[in-house]
């Protein structure tokens, strides 16, 4: 695969980076590319672009709500493409990720998608529910195609035989999921996470891994960091968005919420 914007991002940068994650049509079915305009604004390495779905099964109740709200507004993959396109004419360097489920992408078309997805900029997928067997068959040879690799998730219950096959045969990265459960806020990460951390830093794996679920304050930011390359946030700043009356309000909430300064603001104090 040549380099794309998300290999350009992980040779330049390895450690603190943020992902952000949001559900396109959420919360009004043209907020996408004010969203993705505000995040890029405030500094965030790499923007995750959700596809809202009916049966969200990895999500928990925020995400959830954003999807069912997202589809009542009228959003489709279809649509939604069209507004990425539209939007990355004006952010063009930053990587944008496609996250969402294999239903919607399968009625859409995988190759089609491919296709669409390289013409507009998308430069990754997450299928949280695409099985590592039929990734194998079904999705590896077109990545390499398309150079657009797939994002595999590991949870703390995937063993290290699982992972160093992922690690050999997915590019782009590895999405550590902190815990066995669906995305939210957490206070903390426990003992047994931290735990799950090491045991995956002790792998020696080639691929950087960022940290997902459960982020929400200073301390699991700064934990996720020390363990993996950085963290994916996702509920929290789809909470910024529901109590804020603007995207940059939302990021600006978002940031003060993890300790992090955004990129306007550091530039400012130099």
């Amino acid at each position: 695969m040549k380099t794309n914007r998300l290999q350009s991002l992980f040779g330049q940068k390895n450690k603190n980076l943020l992902s952000v994650y949001f559900t396109g049509g959420y919360p009004h079915v043209d907020s996408t590319a004010g969203i993705v305009k505000a995040l890029a604004k405030g500094g965030v390495d790499m923007i995750e672009v959700g596809v809202p779905f009916s049966d969200p099964m990895a999500d928990g109740p925020v995400i959830q709500e954003s999807s069912t709200i997202a589809l009542r507004n009228g959003m489709t993959l279809d649509l939604l493409l069209n507004q990425v396109e539209e939007v990355r004419q004006e952010v063009k360097d930053i990587p944008l990720v496609l996250m969402g489920y294999l239903n919607p992408m399968m009625q859409y078309g995988i190759r089609r998608l491919f296709e669409r997805c390289r013409e507009i900029g998308i430069d990754a997928l997450i299928i949280p529910d695409l099985p590592f067997k039929e990734y194998m068959r079904d999705f590896r040879d077109l990545c390499a195609e398309y150079d657009i690799p797939m994002i595999m998730l590991i949870t703390p219950e995937t063993d290290d035989e699982r992972i160093r096959l992922i690690d050999g045969n997915c590019d782009g990265f590895i999405y550590m999921v902190s815990a066995a459960a669906t995305t939210g806020t957490r206070d903390s990460f426990g003992h047994g996470q931290l735990e799950y951390f090491r045991r995956i830093d002790s792998l020696g794996l080639k691929h950087k891994r960022l940290i997902g679920f459960g982020i929400s304050n200073p301390s699991t930011f700064a934990e996720a960091c020390a363990y993996s390359s950085g963290a994916i946030i996702g509920s929290l700043f789809i909470k910024c968005l529901a109590s804020t009356a603007s995207p940059d309000e939302a990021v600006g909430k978002l940031f003060a919420t993890i300790g992090r300064i955004p990129a306007h603001d550091a530039d400012k104090a130099r």
